[in-house]
């Protein structure tokens, strides 16, 4: 952003200090959210509630009565509403975080990246209603939010900092690397998670189904193995940085990435061995959300100041 932008910005009214975590906390829910409620609407099939874009119908952009879409119009356009609150949010941060900490150009940048990101999200799910859900759009559209949860993350993390990073390093390095390798790899699992549901019966749509023409089976075989070796990597991060750590700050967090992994292990063996139900597929996405926001905080939280 200019330098000019920049300035704009810090003429504004400073954030208070008090509004300062909630408005980014907010921000960070309201990205989860959009997650969840963007699992509703393919569980439902309502990926097509609005056919068109950026207007719901032709001429309008909100829902009309005639509509043939009935219910799923209204859960479609609930979700693009929402999109709108999260940008507002994400205006609300960059606020919030260039007032009160106006020397803090990491945090600026990562505030800025989630606005960025936002109307990035916007613009690609217009391109997946007028591909008809092309399947790999839509996989984009929810790797994409899992971006905007894992920047929002960061900008909570580093509300909890009064200088800006890097600071020091609380892990031994290799720890560190194993850290990095082991979020590397939870971004291979979340990618081939989006394989599997775009191969699989929820499409998102109730007249058009979607796939990506995989076998179901074979690609979800593909997604337990690098889940199997991503729970191993885990694990070896988690006791790496208990032989190394400085402070209980990364135990805590890697206790956490643990927690969350073997829970969303289990949702995902549950759901597949019974025949994938939405509420349990609903689960999954969230747990996937809270996966995103705990490997944030374990990679950050090995160094002082990270943001």
């Amino acid at each position: 952003m200019s330098t000019t932008v920049r300035a704009s910005l810090r003429r504004l009214p400073a954030a208070r200090a008090s509004w300062v975590r909630p408005i980014l906390l907010a921000n960070l829910i309201g990205e989860g959210l959009i997650v969840v409620t963007g699992g509703v609407v393919r569980l439902t099939g309502s990926g097509l509630g609005c056919p068109t874009w950026p207007e719901c119908v032709p001429g309008s952009f909100v829902p009309v009565p005639h509509q043939e879409q009935g219910i799923h119009k209204f859960i479609e356009f609930g979700n693009r509403t929402l999109t709108g609150l999260v940008g507002i949010l994400a205006l609300l941060s960059i606020w919030a975080v260039v007032t009160h900490w106006p020397r803090r150009r990491p945090m600026h940048w990562v505030a800025y990246g989630v606005l960025a990101g936002v109307v990035a999200q916007a613009v690609l799910g217009g391109i997946t209603v007028r591909t008809g859900l092309n399947p790999f759009s839509v996989a984009g559209h929810f790797l994409l939010s899992m971006v905007l949860v894992a920047l929002s993350t960061a900008l909570v993390r580093g509300a909890e900092d009064t200088e800006s990073g890097p600071g020091d390093l609380l892990v031994h390095p290799l720890a560190r690397l194993l850290a990095l390798a082991t979020a590397a790899m939870g971004t291979v699992v979340l990618v081939l998670g989006t394989v599997v549901t775009g191969s699989g019966p929820h499409s998102g749509d109730a007249v058009t189904p979607a796939r990506t023409g995989f076998d179901p089976r074979f690609v979800s075989w593909m997604h337990a193995d690098a889940v199997m070796f991503f729970c191993g990597l885990v694990i070896a991060s988690l006791v790496a940085v208990r032989l190394t750590a400085k402070d209980g700050r990364a135990n805590r967090a890697w206790n956490v990435v643990l927690l969350v992994t073997v829970l969303q292990g289990v949702i995902g063996y549950v759901q597949y061995f019974t025949a994938l139900p939405e509420v349990l597929v609903l689960a999954h996405m969230f747990g996937a959300t809270a996966l995103v926001v705990a490997l944030a905080y374990g990679v950050l939280d090995l160094r002082s100041n990270p943001v």
